[in-house]
């Protein structure tokens, strides 16, 4: 504990001492978590950083903040015990997913800068320092928690445990069976869509045009149309197969690829910048359109299906099989599953109203059981494209608050996370109690999460 001591008289000596050569502003150690100081300036900044993510702090933000901190680096500690390692790859697919996002929401590189008040670089580098930390914590959490196991009698007595209070809500959730018709592109629309490529790469090869001017007038992606159809930094694993394929193998920015067709659509690229395993590009995209003929002949021929099965002539359960082309429901009698991996129901076939396809949705609202609608244009998320759809609302589970019979996976999931939390909670306390903790007497009016942060002083007097 000497030792430990020396350390944060060395800290604090470094503290009374530095000095900012810009505002010759003293630099303050307001924790020291074992060997690791937490920076008055590291709240701050993290404060900042909250802020501007909107985050919802509960509590006053100078104890929430450096203890958040405080915990990270527990954790971090546990981490570099055990060697806990993340990939360089995926690091830098997140932190390019991040940017990329961002510099949508703020439609320029120069306006992100703007609004963190930093440069690109600056940016990156503290966004690439805070998702490998994310991950390494995560992996310790995962770790520790790995064990956790259900029985259906935990659930039974976690469930009776809840005070009337804890028991959720559950929201109205609908059970839907679904028959699609893909309409064939004409071979027309296609060769009409590679046309247009082609004169766009031919107008950016004599330089008559920009390939980021062209991307924004003319591509299809939403996403990147905006910045000139730049794409952002991106490893191979976060592209389309085809696209990275023919993406990876370009070397001169002054020239266009070739047409490259994915699920998406069409597309030619131009490479930016390769900078090791990771590739910029920008891109356009246009996607052939299904002719409004075609859409009205499924429509026609998907409610002369319905009437039938109205009438009694044939079954829809029989039917979805033969006719229906949406590969993950056929053969399931077109029950569509459920695959929001934030949801409770993920991988199950219970819907709430928002986590339905749009056009399913507005359909749905007024049915009741047994209903089939009317056939319909939906634009279906795998393709990329519209098809025509009907729906038969197999099941209609009103808002209720949850019990076992109706809501087990729901009640299971609480169980599971109550659990997890417990374990987190018991680990990270004991953690606090067998490490190196002191808070400035500035900082220590506060009411912690976690017990143990503040030692007693006789405690502290006896361990030096």
């Amino acid at each position: 504990m000497k030792a430990k001591n020396i350390i944060f008289a060395a800290l604090m000596a470094l503290c009374a001492f530095g000095v900012s050569a810009q505002n010759n502003v003293v630099e303050e150690v307001a924790w020291v978590v074992g060997d690791q100081p937490i920076w008055k300036s590291e709240i701050e900044a993290q404060y900042l950083n909250l802020m501007r993510d909107n985050a919802n702090l509960q509590g006053d933000p100078y104890c929430v903040v450096p203890e958040m901190l405080a915990v990270e680096k527990l954790y971090l500690h546990q981490a570099d015990m055990d060697t806990v390692e993340v990939s360089d790859a995926m690091v830098m697919a997140e932190v390019d997913s991040r940017i990329n996002y961002f510099i949508n929401l703020f439609q320029t590189k120069e306006k992100m800068e703007e609004y963190y008040r930093k440069p690109m670089s600056e940016i990156r580098s503290e966004m690439t320092e805070s998702v490998r930390n994310s991950y390494r914590v995560r992996q310790v959490q995962s770790s520790l928690t790995s064990d956790i196991t259900s029985t259906p009698n935990d659930i039974r007595k976690y469930f009776q445990n809840l005070s009337p209070d804890s028991v959720p809500f559950i929201p109205l959730q609908v059970e839907a069976q679904i028959i699609t018709i893909n309409p064939v592109v004409p071979r027309q629309e296609i060769e009409d869509v590679k046309a247009r490529l082609r004169d766009y790469s031919d107008r950016v090869t004599k330089g008559e045009s920009e390939f980021s001017t062209l991307a924004i007038l003319y591509s299809e992606d939403p996403g990147s149309s905006m910045r000139g159809g730049e794409l952002g930094f991106s490893g191979k694993g976060t592209l389309d197969p085809e696209f990275a394929a023919v993406a990876f193998n370009l070397n001169d920015p002054k020239k266009v690829s070739k047409i490259v067709e994915t699920e998406f659509g069409f597309h030619i690229i131009q490479l930016i910048e390769k900078r090791g395993d990771r590739i910029n590009v920008r891109h356009i995209l246009l996607r052939p359109k299904v002719s409004e003929n075609d859409l009205n002949e499924a429509r026609v021929r998907l409610d002369s299906l319905r009437s039938d099965i109205v009438k009694g002539l044939v079954d829809f359960n029989d039917v979805v099989g033969l006719v229906s082309q949406d590969k993950a429901t056929r053969a399931n009698r077109g029950m569509m599953v459920n695959s929001d991996r934030e949801s409770d129901r993920a991988g199950s076939t219970r819907f709430t109203m928002a986590e339905l396809p749009q056009e399913v949705a507005q359909k749905i609202a007024g049915m009741q059981p047994g209903d089939i609608s009317e056939a319909f244009v939906m634009m279906d998320p795998k393709l990329n494209r519209e098809v025509v759809a009907v729906v038969r609302l197999h099941r209609r589970i009103e808002g209720h608050n949850a019990n076992i019979a109706d809501d087990y996976q729901v009640i299971k999931s609480m169980y599971e996370n109550s659990r997890r939390q417990q374990i987190l909670t018991e680990w990270l306390e004991n953690k606090i109690n067998e490490t190196y903790v002191r808070i400035d007497e500035n900082w220590r009016n506060c009411e912690f999460t976690h017990k143990g942060w503040i030692k007693e002083k006789s405690s502290e007097a006896a361990a030096d």
